[in-house]
């Protein structure tokens, strides 16, 4: 990248590992801390000299979001440099959308439109576009409340173990009760029955997605991160190939361990839709090798970089810089795209854990292998402990999270 002396302002809403990540990105191009609002004080963000984060009561829904974001606008109205809003999480990213016409007066905004980002975030729309674009995706049904206030039963076309993920992952960020996962891995009828009615019965209204479930351990996983820049043109992709992912049901999804992968088909697939669906900012892609027809399949888009989206930074494409370099310098127009990842030998394994953990619950593969290859050589790396933001709290905190991974391990993981 270039053009490091023109100035520019990076606003981020979020507190959390993506928030640090691509506070961090910044930090190790520009030199200077980053300012970020959020609703609350998440672990990343503690001790830290590189976020300057601010703490709202409520800031997460309208209308104190928007009433907020109206107040915080004002501080900024009178810079002359470009002032780039960053949403660091699913919700930040739909309120931004949401709100641009109210907003974009003073901030950059680098996000579709509303319209576009609801049929996005909710996977069944999702799906359609799938469909429509020749994008594999998992066999799918829909299950809306109103089958389940029927009182008929719900027929389910696949054997079990099925997948069943809610359709809005947005509202599903409000809904609480025991036994409660980002997603579910369903093993029986009866246990199918008492999700979706334990679900519907807390106050979920939106439609489940229920998928034939794909065969496989963690390694089979992909993760696509993508920035698409403001004439709508994909300008980086980078291919994730995780290896272990967080067992507590809160996290589920979450990985852990990812090294880069490279895949020109999945890269073309990917980018000719973003394009013609006329997107623009980042996006990422959780997608599955199916060993059953030898495909990747596609499981959801997310509207913002991903909590272990800091392995494209580690790996050499600074991720927060992608969105300066084409609204802040104008200097991505005339740049072909990077397809990142084509040599092997200058990756670096991205750990959510500590390498001990890795070693012991990571499935035995050539991808574990050459990642044990890679630690031995000293080749990875983690979001939190930053060298240039070390500090004994910051340790401590590192110590204690890790202490946690390891007893939620244990206690949750399960051979797949």
């Amino acid at each position: 990248m270039e053009n490091k002396k023109l100035d520019f302002t990076p606003v981020l809403l979020g507190s959390d590992f993506n928030a640090y990540g691509m506070a961090r990105s910044l930090y190790e191009v520009y030199g200077k801390p980053v300012k970020a609002f959020a609703q609350t004080q998440l672990a990343p963000t503690r001790f830290t000299k590189i976020v300057d984060l601010e703490l709202i009561p409520g800031f997460s829904e309208d209308p104190v979001w928007i009433n907020t974001m109206k107040k915080i606008k004002q501080r900024y109205a009178d810079h002359k440099e470009p002032v780039i809003l960053i949403g660091c999480g699913d919700g930040y990213a739909e309120l931004i959308s949401k709100h641009k016409a109210e907003l974009e007066d003073v901030f950059v905004c680098p996000y579709i439109d509303y319209d576009l980002i609801k049929k996005l975030n909710d996977k069944e729309n999702f799906y359609k576009m799938c469909d429509k674009y020749n994008l594999p995706y998992p066999k799918t049904k829909i299950i809306s409340k109103a089958m389940y206030t029927s009182g008929e039963p719900i027929e389910q076309p696949f054997g079990y173990p099925v997948a069943l993920k809610p359709a809005n992952s947005v509202e599903w960020l409000d809904i609480h009760f025991e036994g409660r996962k980002k997603a579910f891995i369903i093993k029986s009828e009866a246990e199918f029955r008492d999700v979706v009615a334990k679900s519907y019965d807390n106050g979920y209204t939106s439609d489940f997605i229920l998928q034939d479930f794909i065969p496989g351990d963690d390694s089979n996983m992909r993760t696509l991160n993508v920035y698409v820049d403001k004439n709508h043109k994909v300008k980086l992709m980078c291919l994730g190939h995780p290896l272990l992912e967080d067992p507590a049901p809160a996290a589920i999804g979450n990985y852990v361990a990812i090294i880069p992968d490279f895949n020109q088909d999945i890269y073309n697939k990917v980018q000719t839709f973003l394009e013609e669906i006329n997107f623009h900012g980042y996006a990422n892609f959780d997608i599955k090798f199916d060993h059953r027809d030898n495909s990747y399949k596609l499981f959801e888009i997310n509207l913002r970089t991903g909590r272990s989206s800091f392995f494209v930074t580690l790996n050499g494409h600074k991720l927060a810089d992608w969105v300066v370099q084409d609204y802040a310098f104008d200097s991505l127009k005339d740049k072909p795209t990077v397809y990142a990842n084509k040599d092997q030998s200058q990756y670096f394994l991205w750990l959510g854990v500590t390498p001990k953990i890795f070693e012991k619950y990571a499935k035995d593969n050539d991808a574990k292998k050459q990642a044990m290859e890679m630690i031995s050589e000293g080749r990875y790396g983690d979001t939190f402990w930053y060298a240039k933001d070390k500090n004994i709290k910051r340790f401590a905190l590192y110590k204690w999270m890790m202490h946690n991974y390891a007893k939620s391990f244990n206690r949750y993981f399960v051979e797949k």
